[in-house]
């Protein structure tokens, strides 16, 4: 019975998470929210249109590590001046953490149904 929890992220999975993380309506959701849960059952929807399986919880675990991977490797890199580790994606994190726009080469699954899929999202969570 593998509920896939402690399954691999392909690198196109990260990729469509961090397209639709880069989405400006996810961002503000996510931005005041405590309680996050329908954000990412909605993220995990918008996996779902392309084609990749996963559930919400698979989706926030992946966000905070991605999160706490950029957090601790900028500090690191604040205390050592030159940066000894790497982090996959780190360019494409750093756009979203620094509210800067994300460049679409290479981005799998990238329709504009997709950043758009969350018309009356926000309105569903006041």
């Amino acid at each position: 019975n593998d509920t896939g929890a402690g399954k691999h992220w392909s690198d196109n999975e990260v990729r469509a998470l961090i397209n639709i993380w880069s989405d400006e309506k996810i961002q503000q959701m996510l931005e005041g929210a405590t309680r996050n849960k329908e954000i990412f059952e909605e993220i995990a929807r918008r996996l779902m249109k392309c084609g990749i399986d996963r559930d919400w919880k698979q989706c926030r675990t992946k966000y905070k590590n991605l999160k706490y991977e950029y957090r601790a490797l900028q500090k690191e890199n604040e205390h050592l001046g030159n940066p000894r580790r790497k982090m996959r994606f780190y360019d494409e994190v750093d756009c979203i953490l620094r509210r800067q726009p994300l460049g679409t080469s290479g981005w799998g699954c990238e329709s504009s149904s997709l950043v758009s899929g969350t018309k009356n999202f926000s309105d569903e969570i006041k």
